[in-house]
């Protein structure tokens, strides 16, 4: 006599019970299995050595703490990525040293400002820096996602950064802005007077390019420069507009 489809049910999870607790019940895997499957695999790293977690109803909790804001990032995404995993409450504190705002600042900012030499891109990366209890928040303007993505994972790796804030915005793919960059950081750098700040690695003259409108960052070392950067761009053809945002060192930011 065959068994019915009704009655082999109450049998094979009888069954599974009897050998262990469920691993599997009808394709949803217990908080248990993915506890473990999260502290195994996921977190099995050195860098997530003082993480744990915890599993309810397929939520996993994240405690503890890392070294640096970017194993907290990674830690969400690679527990975001175990299959069962419904969603990630990440309460793991970044440890390490405090350091001062003003300092923690001027280390951030060293580090965006470096970020990307060799790419040929650095002067057209006009990114923001402010510091405020620890927690960074960057914005300007970057030349593509590359660049932003990469000014946030270099600024999540030093120590002393407590959180990281993405406003960065990222200018317009145009062939016609690119053209216009190439030609004003030519202008620019290429004056007699300007074409010593071209010796830094990090072009500390920023050019930024939103569908014909240039707007220049960064800091150079008088108002003769600062006038001269501005000239030498609105003499580039195709260029609507000019906004010099330069800064001269030692002078208190315009408002």
């Amino acid at each position: 006599m065959s068994m019915t489809r009704r009655s082999l049910i109450p049998l094979l999870v009888a069954g599974c019970m009897l050998v262990s607790p469920c691993t599997m019940v009808f394709g949803q895997t217990s908080d248990a299995d993915l506890r473990a499957e999260i502290m195994n695999k996921a977190l099995n790293k050195s860098e997530f050595k003082g993480v744990q977690a915890s599993v309810h109803d397929g939520v996993a909790t994240l405690t503890g703490t890392v070294d640096v804001f970017d194993a907290k990032r990674r830690a969400d995404e690679r527990v975001h990525r175990v299959k069962g995993v419904k969603g990630v409450d990440n309460e793991i504190e970044v440890a390490g040293p405090t350091i001062p705002d003003d300092e923690l600042q001027q280390k951030v900012l060293k580090a965006v400002e470096y970020d990307r030499v060799g790419y040929r891109v650095t002067p057209f990366n006009a990114i923001s820096v402010n510091v405020q209890d620890g927690v960074v928040t960057l914005g300007g303007h970057a030349y593509g996602p590359v660049d932003a993505d990469s000014a946030v994972a270099t600024v999540a790796n030093i120590k002393g950064v407590k959180d990281v804030v993405n406003d960065i915005q990222v200018d317009p793919v145009s062939p016609i802005d690119d053209r216009i960059r190439i030609a004003v950081y030519r202008s620019v750098y290429g004056f007699t007077s300007l074409n010593r700040y071209a010796i830094d690695p990090a072009q500390p003259i920023r050019i930024s390019v939103q569908n014909g409108h240039v707007t220049l960052y960064g800091v150079v070392d008088s108002q003769a420069d600062k006038n001269a950067a501005g000239i030498r761009a609105n003499t580039v053809p195709g260029v609507f507009s000019v906004t010099n945002d330069l800064q001269v060192a030692g002078q208190a930011p315009e408002k």
